[in-house]
């Protein structure tokens, strides 16, 4: 990249700025697919004028609309403005659940019936152009007799280190990353979650196991039997069987940022 195309990029701060919108909120979107800037030897990011037209239509979305940000990504990708966030990392999970129906010689109607979702759903997923909610992938594991860890590309050797830069990604719906902190361990599933304002884990599930969850930032609201309401804020913690059904979302205006443990790895 040379000097003088950088002319032609605006920094986040300068962004921000022009949109209305604080950096982290930015950041946030960009985890959506809503700006796709290009980055610097530095890593710097470095937005187009395009980026900022989608922003500011975001940001009218959000502000005039009040619209929460699963429902602008939905409506920016309905106008055509937004594309799903589909990195080399985040998108791989098609395939993956592409090749685990075929080795099990089922077909996507079969599959798409056994776990309660449409035969079209399935297949755009396995083309990567939708993302499952967490309970979704939650029953594809089940169904396929694996887990979520299987759903990232940890084909790789185990690593004692894992730096940010490192960590797999996994989309699972419209504002829910998982970033997994490690792998080749069979006895725990370790995952930074990032839940945009609104998003949540879909209905309720189970699966075999226990789980640790410390809010790192942000808040987060988690029913157990759809009973049992939880509202959790940055520095809380929570522990739980995974066999009670649950479900959860962020009930907030700005990203949660959850660290989550589930032993074992589960289906």
């Amino acid at each position: 990249m040379n000097s003088s195309s950088n002319n032609d990029y605006l920094k986040i701060g300068d962004v921000a700025r022009i949109v209305g919108i604080s950096p982290s909120v930015i950041r946030m979107w960009e985890s959506l697919g809503l700006a796709r800037p290009r980055r610097t030897a530095s890593k710097y990011r470095l937005y187009s004028q395009d980026d900022v037209r989608l922003l500011k239509r975001a940001s009218f979305l959000r502000k005039v609309r009040g619209m929460n940000a699963p429902a602008i990504v939905q409506t920016l990708k309905r106008e055509g403005l937004a594309k799903p966030a589909r990195d080399g990392k985040a998108g791989a999970i098609g395939a993956r659940l592409r090749q685990l129906r075929t080795k099990k010689g089922d077909s996507l109607a079969s599959v798409a019936n056994a776990i309660g979702i449409s035969v079209g759903f399935l297949s755009a997923l396995e083309r990567s152009q939708m993302t499952a909610s967490v309970a979704t992938l939650r029953k594809l594991a089940r169904y396929y007799k694996t887990n979520i860890l299987d759903f990232h590309d940890t084909a790789e050797a185990n690593k004692h280190l894992v730096r940010p830069e490192e960590r797999k990604m996994l989309e699972a719906g419209a504002g829910v990353r998982m970033e997994l902190l490690a792998w080749g361990n069979t006895v725990m599933e370790p995952h930074l979650f990032r839940v945009a304002p609104g998003a949540g884990s879909g209905e309720s599930y189970t699966h075999v196991g226990e789980e640790f969850l410390h809010i790192l930032k942000g808040e987060l609201q988690i029913f157990l039997r759809d009973e049992e309401e939880y509202r959790l804020k940055t520095g809380d913690s929570f522990y739980f069987e995974s066999a009670v059904p649950h479900k959860w979302t962020n009930p907030g205006r700005s990203e949660t940022v959850i660290l989550w443990v589930n032993t074992p790895p589960t289906f």
